[in-house]
C-alpha cells in the first residue's frame, strides 16, 4: 500500500502519497502564484501563527478571480482572522463540548444500524451512499436545525463545488477554471438560498437549535446580518460532514488493505481509535488550507513577499520524515501520532470530537454486524477528483464471506 495513489487512481498532484518528497518543505510556483509549504514543521508554524499567517485568503486574490468575495468573507469562519474569529466561534463552541459530543453516540449508533439494515438485506453495501455520507449529515443536520431529508440536495450541490481536478492558478486565468469557479459559486448559491430561507423561519419560529441560536445571537451588541448567518451555517453544514465522511471510506480501506491491522481491531476494539488517528495521517481528507502573509515573513530560508497566497498542504506534512518515522506506512499502533488531519492553533477542526466519534460508532457497529467485510475485487473504490482532498466518493464492499 506504499503507493496508493497509483493504485486507486488519485490525483497526480498528491506526489506524497506515491512515496515522493518534495524538493524543499517551501517553495514558490510561478505557474499558479502561490507558495507551497509541504513540511510539517512549516505547517505547524504557519497554523500557530495567525498573527503573521491570516486566514482570510480572498483579500489576495486578483480582482475578478472570485465574485463577491466580501460577501463570501461575511460569517465564514473558515476566512476569519481574531479578534472576529474568537467571537462568531464562541457562539457555537458550546454545541461540540466533550458531553455534548457523548450524548450524541446513542444517536449515531441508532442512525448506524439503521442505515445497516437495508444493507444488510442486499448483501453488499457502497459505503459512502449507505453508511459515509448519510451518517454525518443527518447529525449535523439535527444540530443546525435543517431536515435531514434533505441530504440528496447537499449532496448535489456539494458534489458539484467538488467536481474541478484542475490546477488552480492565480497567473494564468482559463476558460475551464473560469467555468468551474462558476459552477462552484452556483451550487454554493443554491445552499445559501436554501439556508436563508430556514434562517428567516427561524426568526419568527424559533426552536432548539444552532440556527436558531445564530439569527438571535448579538456579536458586540449586534445581531448577525442574514449573509453572516447563512455562511456560517453553509461552513457548519458543509465541514459538519464531508470530513467525517472522507474518514469512514478511508479508515476502511486502510484496514482492508492490511489484514493484520484489521484482525486486530476486530479482536481488540480499543485498537480502533488508533486506526482512525492513523488513517487521518496516512490519508488526510482535506490535504490543504490556505494562508495569506500579513507582511513579508522568512520560512525555510525562503522570503515570502506580504499578501502572498500560501497552500499549506497538511496531509504531505503528515508524510513529513523529519517527523514520522516511516511515513508511508500505515501503522495504526504509531504513537504519538502528533498528525495535523483536523489543523492546528485558533481554527483546529471545531468539529473534530464529533468526527471522531461518528467514526469509532460507526466503525465498531459495522465491523460488529459484518465479520466478512471487505473491498469488492470487481469494483474499484473512486476517490474525489479534487487535488485539495483525499478521500473516496464511491467504495463499493462485500459483506458476506
Amino acid at each position: 500500500m506504499t503507493n496508493v495513489a497509483d493504485t486507486w487512481d488519485i490525483h497526480p498532484q498528491q506526489f506524497w502519497l506515491r512515496g515522493q518528497r518534495p524538493d524543499k518543505p517551501v517553495s514558490y510556483d510561478p505557474a499558479t502564484g502561490m507558495w507551497n509549504v509541504y513540511g510539517y514543521a512549516e505547517t505547524v508554524h504557519i497554523l500557530g501563527n495567525p498573527a503573521i499567517f491570516s486566514s482570510d485568503t480572498l483579500r489576495v486574490l486578483p480582482p475578478g478571480v472570485i465574485r463577491g468575495s466580501k460577501e463570501m468573507r461575511e460569517g465564514n469562519l473558515v476566512q476569519m482572522d481574531e479578534p472576529d474569529h474568537k467571537k462568531l466561534r464562541r457562539l457555537v463552541s458550546e454545541a461540540f463540548t466533550p458531553k455534548v459530543v457523548a450524548d450524541l453516540e446513542p444517536r449515531v449508533a441508532a442512525l448506524t444500524h439503521e442505515l445497516l439494515d437495508a444493507a444488510a438485506q442486499r448483501g453488499r453495501m457502497e459505503l459512502v451512499a449507505d453508511l459515509a455520507y448519510p451518517l454525518p449529515v443527518i447529525v449535523i443536520a439535527e444540530l443546525l436545525g435543517v431536515p435531514s431529508s434533505d441530504r440528496h440536495l447537499f449532496k448535489q450541490w456539494v458534489d458539484k463545488m467538488l467536481e474541478y481536478s484542475g490546477q488552480f492558478s492565480l497567473v494564468k486565468q482559463s476558460a475551464e477554471q473560469d467555468r468551474a469557479m462558476e459552477i462552484v459559486l452556483e451550487n454554493r448559491r443554491h445552499l445559501l438560498d436554501y439556508l436563508a430561507g430556514h434562517a428567516r423561519e427561524r426568526l419568527q419560529r424559533p426552536r432548539e437549535d444552532l440556527l436558531t441560536k445564530l439569527v438571535h445571537a448579538e456579536v458586540d451588541g449586534e445581531r448577525l446580518t442574514t449573509n453572516e448567518v447563512v455562511n456560517f451555517a453553509n461552513i457548519l453544514l458543509v465541514a459538519g460532514h464531508i470530513t467525517t465522511t472522507m474518514l469512514l471510506g478511508n479508515t476502511v480501506l486502510c484496514l482492508d488493505a492490511h489484514p493484520e491491522h484489521l484482525a486486530r481491531v476486530r479482536t481488540d476494539r480499543r485498537a480502533l481509535p488508533g486506526a482512525i488517528e492513523e488513517s487521518l495521517r496516512f490519508l488526510s481528507p482535506f490535504a490543504a488550507v490556505g494562508r495569506a502573509t500579513h507582511g513579508e515573513t522568512e520560512l525555510a530560508g525562503e522570503r515570502i513577499p506580504a499578501d502572498k497566497l500560501l497552500m499549506v498542504w497538511i496531509a504531505a506534512a503528515n508524510r513529513d520524515e523529519r517527523q514520522f518515522a516511516r511515513p508511508d506506512e500505515y501503522d495504526p499502533t504509531r504513537d504519538p501520532n502528533p498528525h495535523v488531519a483536523f489543523g492546528r492553533g485558533i481554527h483546529f477542526c471545531l468539529g473534530a470530537p464529533l468526527a471522531r466519534l461518528e467514526g469509532r460508532v460507526a466503525l465498531g457497529i459495522l465491523l460488529d454486524r459484518f465479520p466478512h467485510l471487505r473491498t469488492d475485487p470487481d469494483a474499484r473504490p473512486e476517490f474525489i477528483p479534487s487535488p485539495n482532498m483525499t478521500g473516496v466518493r464511491k467504495l463499493p464492499l462485500l459483506l458476506a464471506s
